[in-house]
């Protein structure tokens, strides 16, 4: 009893929230006020995952004959194919249709996996820029995931690929690639590891750590303002002092244009964001 914890998290459909949320609540409330457990509540957290809708945008049933089984599409696909495109749909709260061509997309970003870890098998050094790129994926990847935004988060791992495919990575940065792509795609990812001589399984091995000083970018996007309107953006070094922001604003063309000669009475300079004229 005095172990007693609530379920960390309750997963359930909103169409079962009555017989499934209610009456487990119900029972849980009941047991408390007579003194067998020890919290008010049963559950931590509470998350609706949307409806699953046929390709017609109904809801799924035998009468309206738009189930589609998912039996057909692992066979021809894969079901990482599936489990990814299922994940990538659209956010994890919001009812989406089920298209069965959609999940070629996502079969044809497992295929590109493939290759890309197969030609890097035996690379001794990563690429600075791909390794770069890595961080901030294991950093967007990590935080989606904790925020059930596993639609931005497999979009994360795809812009990577995008960036990193022509590009080498080691076995050990491919590892930590494969780890962040494995709650997506658990086969494909342990099967690669295993290519690359990692003994471990994913799904009970540490997740990976991404390092700041590699994720922070040199430069920033300074936004330039006259008046407290924004009338220019131009780039810069991060760390720049206000007197080198000013030199770069007034260099700018369209600052120019809207100062046309006249005299600067006051700057407000707030260092790697703006500069206000």
């Amino acid at each position: 009893f005095d172990k007693w914890v609530p379920v960390d998290l309750y997963i359930g459909g909103i169409e079962h929230a009555v017989l499934h949320l209610l009456y487990a609540r119900f029972w849980h409330k009941f047991l408390y006020d007579i003194g067998v457990v020890g919290t008010k509540e049963p559950f931590g957290k509470l998350m609706n995952q949307g409806l699953m809708m046929g390709s017609d945008n109904q809801k799924m049933s035998k009468s309206r004959g738009n189930v589609i089984s998912p039996d057909e599409m692992i066979k021809n696909f894969g079901a990482d194919a599936l489990r990814l495109y299922e994940m990538f749909m659209g956010p994890f709260e919001d009812s989406k249709s089920l298209d069965p061509h959609g999940i070629v997309g996502t079969k044809r970003f497992l295929d590109r996996v493939w290759n890309f870890v197969s030609k890097n098998l035996e690379t001794e050094s990563s690429d600075a820029q791909a390794l770069k790129s890595l961080h901030k994926t294991i950093k967007k990847v990590t935080g989606d995931i904790e925020n059930f935004r596993f639609n931005t988060a497999i979009s994360a791992l795809m812009i990577f690929l995008n960036e990193a495919e022509n590009l080498a990575l080691n076995k050990n940065d491919l590892v930590s690639f494969l780890k962040i792509l494995s709650p997506f795609a658990p086969h494909i990812a342990q099967e690669l590891g295993s290519q690359l001589g990692y003994k471990k399984l994913f799904d009970v091995d540490a997740w990976p750590t991404y390092d700041d000083k590699v994720v922070e970018e040199n430069t920033f996007e300074l936004i330039i303002q006259i008046n407290g309107k924004t009338r220019s953006k131009v780039v810069a070094p991060r760390g720049i002092d206000e007197g080198s922001a000013q030199e770069l604003a007034l260099a700018d063309g369209q600052v120019k244009k809207w100062l046309s000669g006249a005299e600067i009475k006051k700057v407000i300079f707030v260092q790697n964001r703006l500069i206000n004229l």
